[in-house]
């Protein structure tokens, strides 16, 4: 199976993308919304929830890995390609290769958690590519709150969405990298404050065409993922909003299910 995770529930855009570009395989997700955000966690506790969450995931059957998270996967993809032995994949590489090879004038513009944003991965991957490109960062912590409660037509929605691009369109960005993947969900009403001429960058739909090309090339490894079955929703605590989002994302009930955590341990388990 390939598996997913992320501080909550935004990384169902990525799952929605793999399985829309690659429908026949399986997947299992794990939503850590009892820690949610990750964004303003510490660098080490954010490795530990990523590591812990990882051994959830191959529990339960995944063979290989995506960081669905751009604050757990600035800090933690080294460990966890470092302690386990299987193929990990995050969204920050495949939408950075997108932006350099898309921008046309070289100023790219990157929102994300301060997590992320602080940990400066998009500028020195995006320099360490073409080192005369000029990269503009906005730490948004209040969007992923918004998007974890639904708050997508309220006005305050906009009016900070307004506050946080205004400093990139005065840079005349002209592409912008949505940062997490909660992002996504905002994307109708990213276009229209940022400019209809700066290109919106989607790491959810990056990934997924990277994964592809990954398993056409890799398919000895391609058989060995479940191609039956269904996929499988996993959640460290469920709301009404973890169901509402769920249902928006994909356009049809997702059953969550839900799992406790044994922090002596670090053990996940599964809730009959």
């Amino acid at each position: 199976m390939i598996g997913i995770f992320d501080s909550g529930v935004g990384g169902m855009t990525v799952a929605k993308a793999i399985e829309k570009t690659l429908p026949e395989y399986r997947l299992v997700y794990f939503g850590d919304l009892a820690r949610t955000p990750y964004g303003s966690k510490s660098p080490e506790t954010i490795i530990r929830y990523a590591r812990e969450n990882t051994e959830f995931l191959i529990s339960k059957g995944a063979k290989l890995i995506i960081i669905a998270c751009n604050s757990a996967a600035s800090v933690a993809t080294e460990t966890l390609k470092e302690e386990f032995d299987l193929p990990i994949f995050e969204v920050i590489s495949p939408a950075i290769k997108k932006a350099v090879a898309t921008s046309k004038t070289g100023r790219i513009g990157i929102i994300g958690t301060r997590a992320t944003i602080t940990s400066g991965v998009y500028e020195k991957k995006i320099r360490k590519q073409n080192s005369s490109f000029k990269v503009y960062s906005t730490p948004c912590p209040l969007l992923v709150p918004l998007v974890e409660e639904g708050w997508f037509e309220k006005r305050e929605t906009k009016m900070i969405l307004r506050r946080y691009l205004h400093p990139l369109k005065l840079k005349q960005v002209d592409s912008l990298v949505l940062g997490c993947t909660h992002y996504p969900l905002l994307k109708d009403l990213i276009r229209p404050r940022i400019g209809k001429r700066v290109k919106v960058i989607d790491s959810s739909e990056e990934v997924a065409a990277d994964l592809k090309s990954y398993l056409r090339e890799h398919s000895s490894f391609a058989k060995e993922l479940t191609q039956n079955g269904r996929h499988h929703y996993y959640v460290s605590d469920i709301t009404y909003t973890a169901h509402s989002i769920a249902q928006r994302i994909f356009g049809r009930e997702i059953q969550l299910n839900k799992t406790t955590y044994a922090p002596q341990s670090g053990e996940v388990k599964s809730e009959k």
